[in-house]
């Protein structure tokens, strides 16, 4: 009997022993699962948004982290760049698909034009980008379709395919950051370009093709009409100083000439006074002789019958003779 007792003695122990082995390696299990499960790592492009019972506790930047297990959760958010197209769908091989729905707009001058966009994007704030809305992402596009149509349609389909773009990029832009800040969903515009702008059929590719070749066509006479007007206007201001010039040294001749001729009635009436008759006198043959250049000359003293033409005379004999 006492043996018997001896052997359940030893048998106790050593079960106690066994169970005491248990337990401490599960506990150790236990702590090593809690541990385990509470140590986290946040990449350098991320951010950890540590939760308890629904309420936001933290945020953890980079490096090796600690939550208390089964209690707190962490949701790890991406803070790269990323990007998306805006009117077409880009393929997981690579291949562009236009999407109409989105790409085609209307513009100021009541045309239609096929724009795409691409839109780099990131998440400015994870708390708001996990909390603040539902599908981010998705208003992020409504919101870059809205703020595009808004701005297209300010601007021709001739500056939207061409000198416009800068100017509608950057519309569009600060369009889609003062929405952003106003629906605070933590996402922030990087930068949004234009891909491409063509009009949307093959009908209206032509016709834009036509009205640029016109428009070169236009370019091309403007320019050539600018040449010619750069090569007249010398020509004309030349002639014009020509034909002031010589108006201005008619002008001088005929003051010289006036002047002159006041210059000889002064001085004939000035011998007029001193002799008035013989003045007279010559003033009137000069005046023949101006009037009637080819007339010839007979003198007579009224009692003639025949008169004899002064023709081996000349002028300045016969008006001697008429003097004497």
């Amino acid at each position: 009997m006492r043996r018997k007792n001896i052997a359940e003695g030893a048998t106790e122990n050593i079960w106690k022993k066994v169970k005491r082995i248990i337990t401490g390696v599960l506990l150790a299990l236990a702590a090593f699962v809690l541990v385990f499960t509470g140590m986290y790592n946040i990449k350098e492009q991320q951010q950890g948004v540590v939760t308890m019972f629904g309420e936001v506790v933290r945020t953890d930047t980079a490096g090796l982290h600690f939550k208390l297990p089964l209690i707190q959760r962490v949701h790890k958010v991406d803070m790269t760049t990323h990007g998306t197209g805006i009117g077409y769908t880009v393929l997981p091989g690579g291949q562009n698909i236009t999407n109409t729905a989105d790409g085609v707009m209307i513009t100021s001058d009541f045309n239609l034009i096929n724009i795409d966009f691409y839109l780099e994007y990131r998440v400015s704030d994870p708390v708001a980008y996990l909390y603040h809305s539902k599908e981010p992402e998705v208003i992020l596009k409504n919101i870059a379709l809205a703020s595009i149509r808004s701005t297209v349609v300010n601007y021709t389909v001739d500056e939207a395919m061409t000198t416009g773009k800068s100017a509608i990029q950057a519309d569009v832009k600060a369009k889609m950051v003062e929405e952003l800040a106003e629906q605070d969903i933590g996402l922030q515009v990087v930068n949004i370009t234009i891909q491409d702008a063509e009009p949307p059929t093959a009908e209206i590719i032509q016709a834009f093709k036509s009205v640029e070749t016109a428009k070169q066509g236009a370019e091309t006479k403007i320019n050539q009409a600018r040449k010619y007007q750069s090569e007249q206007i010398p020509a004309a201001e030349a002639e014009a100083d020509r034909i002031i010039q010589n108006a201005e040294a008619e002008k001088a001749a005929r003051i010289a000439e006036a002047e002159g001729q006041v210059a000889r009635f002064a001085k004939m009436y000035e011998e007029y006074g001193n002799n008035p008759e013989v003045t007279r006198q010559r003033l009137y043959y000069e005046a023949l002789e101006e009037i009637l250049p080819g007339v010839r000359i007979y003198i007579t003293d009224g009692g003639t019958q025949t008169m004899l033409p002064l023709e081996p005379f000349n002028t300045t004999t016969i008006a001697q003779e008429v003097s004497d």
